[in-house]
């Protein structure tokens, strides 16, 4: 029994090294900093190389359209956002499921803000707008990063009230099964944060790989770049949803919070399923799971509400 307590709380401190490593708060500043870093590098070596192919030193429409016009070198600083983003959602899973959750639309909601500059690069201003493709496409987009940016801010504002009225963390330190709970989740996203980092690497370095063997020729059959990464990482994410669904279901019984998590799962789904297609469906299957998940956060408060009223039964028989 001794040994078996001692191998336990070694986990328990290797766990929490992993976790002090890469979810720490002195971790996420050095994230951001060596992001931000790196954004800016990725920015000017994009307009070097627009640049050097306008010089002729570049071979053309080598690493495809994106790479001669200066507007499109603000997709490159774009991209190592998203980064970051992404190790935002793990460093939030610990903290709070609803705020892991929004990071996952701030995720897509980014990602359609780039298309939109990548877009840009390639518009033709006509009075054919409605009948090209391409042009009704990026109206598509621009219409739909309004409405996604507006339901962002009233997630945010939900997220904060419910933040004011109860704190997991306080909830923690008395209940024992929400405890395990937490300690779960924060040991998730200690497995997580290394896991991404691999997925990060391999994905652009094949990318670029394909790059290097290339010989200055052009290359077709590079995915559309959100292949290159999202999509796996959005089936990883589905993956832990379904894990933390069904270890919940050991913590509680309580029907509207089963259907919330199933909920947000569906709804990880429908973005990764957006990056299987092109054109308005896309958008339209980005915009359809932010809003799933909005309603299904929306009425979950309407259950906690009435959960948290007086029982009038009870009053009356005082």
């Amino acid at each position: 029994m001794g040994n078996e307590r001692s191998g336990l709380n070694q986990n328990s401190k290797s766990m929490h090294a992993l976790s002090s490593w890469f979810l720490s708060e002195r971790a996420q500043r050095t994230v951001e900093r060596t992001v931000l870093y790196s954004a800016i590098l990725g920015f000017l070596v994009h307009l070097g190389c627009i640049f050097a192919t306008h010089l002729g030193w570049l071979p053309p429409n080598w690493l495809g359209t994106e790479w001669t016009n200066p507007i499109s070198a603000v997709y490159t600083p774009f991209s190592f956002i998203l980064v970051y983003e992404v190790y935002l959602v793990v460093y939030y899973l610990p903290r709070s499921i609803t705020t892991y959750v929004v990071k996952q639309y701030e995720i897509v909601t980014l990602i359609l803000i780039r298309r939109l500059f990548k877009d840009l690069a390639e518009i033709s201003v006509s009075d054919q707008w409605f009948v090209l493709q391409q042009d009704v496409d990026f109206t598509y987009d621009l219409v739909a990063s309004l409405v996604l940016f507006f339901m962002l801010f009233l997630f945010h504002r939900r997220n904060k009230r419910l933040l004011a009225v109860r704190d997991e963390s306080a909830l923690a330190s008395s209940d024992k099964r929400l405890q395990s709970f937490l300690f779960f989740k924060n040991g998730l996203a200690a497995i997580l944060a290394p896991t991404l980092l691999v997925l990060v690497v391999y994905s652009f370095g094949s990318w670029f790989w394909d790059v290097l063997q290339s010989h200055g020729q052009e290359i077709p059959h590079i995915p559309n770049v959100n292949s290159i990464f999202f999509d796996r990482f959005f089936t990883l994410l589905i993956a832990v949803d379904v894990l933390l669904l069904l270890i919940s279901l050991l913590h509680t019984d309580e029907f509207h919070k089963i259907i919330r998590n199933s909920g947000f799962i569906i709804s990880a789904i429908l973005i990764r399923l957006s990056f299987g297609v092109t054109g308005w469906p896309s958008t339209l299957l980005l915009v359809a799971a932010v809003v799933f998940g909005w309603l299904m956060l929306v009425i979950y408060d309407l259950y906690e509400s009435i959960d948290a009223e007086p029982d009038s039964t009870a009053l009356s028989s005082h």
